[in-house]
């Protein structure tokens, strides 16, 4: 499985039970899973087993889902109103007792207000189920679709992260071969340094100078840190193909990345050197920019 982002959208919709419904599936950047949902009222019973789709199909990200229902117009079904039907008939006959008058018809009683009524289809418990059913299927299709969206994202974002990883291996192979490293260059430094010095304040010990010097060419030394720059390219590499949820650790490996950045341009005394330092930094900037959209 590639990288899957953490942004995408989906959209399905269907008929079922004498209503049309659609679903609407948004999903952000977000450091943990958040799930937020817009039901119809009276659908708040979905909420558990909704919860429980999304996080069979996500980690992370900040997920937004909005079902909207409405009844067709062939929906509207009717019934007789027993109780008022029954009271109807046995308010007739106490009249007929008393008066004599044709009996009603049929048409005339069901005209009378109450004895039939619009029933919703909700009213039924089997219907209702039914309805529930269809629409957890729909939201399983919209997630498939969401994750598909997110997935093909993440495999946009691989190759730019790719681009960047390579960016980075190229400045630490500039930084290794930069000429102000070689010893011969470092030695013929800080032999100026040395003398000029000694023609300031020539009371100064050379030997203790020498010390110095030696112990600041140690600290400014970097070494270790292009040997971790090294080692972290080659972990990135490996977690941007291998893909799945690696979100988190990517974004260690660009803090690593950075710290390892910052130090080589602070032990940097050449403007070359350092200004291949500031285009790690730069690149390791856009690489962390990119990672934060990675599930």
């Amino acid at each position: 499985m590639g990288l899957q982002s953490m942004t995408g959208f989906a959209r399905t919709d269907g008929s079922a039970e004498g209503y049309r419904w659609a679903w609407e599936l948004r999903s952000v950047n977000g450091k943990g899973l958040d799930i937020r949902f817009r039901l119809p009222a009276g659908y708040e019973r979905l909420e558990i087993p909704l919860r429980e789709r999304v996080a069979r199909h996500f980690s992370r990200g900040s997920c937004s889902l909005t079902l909207t229902l409405a009844r067709e117009a062939s929906a509207t079904r009717l019934r007789i109103n027993e109780d008022v039907l029954g009271a109807v008939v046995a308010a007739m006959n106490a009249i007929s007792l008393r008066i004599d008058a044709a009996a009603p018809s049929l048409d005339g009683i069901l005209a009378i207000k109450g004895v039939v009524e619009a029933a919703d289809p909700e009213d039924d418990p089997e219907v209702q189920a039914q309805l529930d059913a269809d629409l957890l299927a729909g939201l399983d299709a919209g997630l498939e679709a969401l994750a598909a969206a997110r997935l093909a994202e993440g495999a946009a974002i691989a190759n730019v992260l790719r681009g960047h990883l390579g960016r980075i291996a190229s400045l630490t192979a500039s930084a290794e071969n930069c000429p102000a490293r070689r010893p011969d260059i470092i030695r013929e430094r800080l032999q100026r340094q040395i003398e000029d010095l000694l023609g300031a304040v020539p009371a100064l010990d050379p030997q203790r100078l020498y010390q110095e010097a030696v112990l600041i060419a140690t600290k400014a030394d970097i070494r270790e840190e292009l040997d971790r720059l090294k080692a972290h390219v080659a972990q990135a590499r490996q977690l941007v193909d291998g893909g799945g949820v690696v979100g988190r650790r990517m974004d260690f490996l660009a803090q690593e990345f950075n710290r390892e950045t910052n130090t080589l341009c602070s032990k940097s005394n050449d403007k070359d050197l350092t200004a291949i330092g500031l285009e790690l930094k730069a690149t390791v900037d856009q690489f962390r920019e990119q990672i934060q959209n990675i599930e």
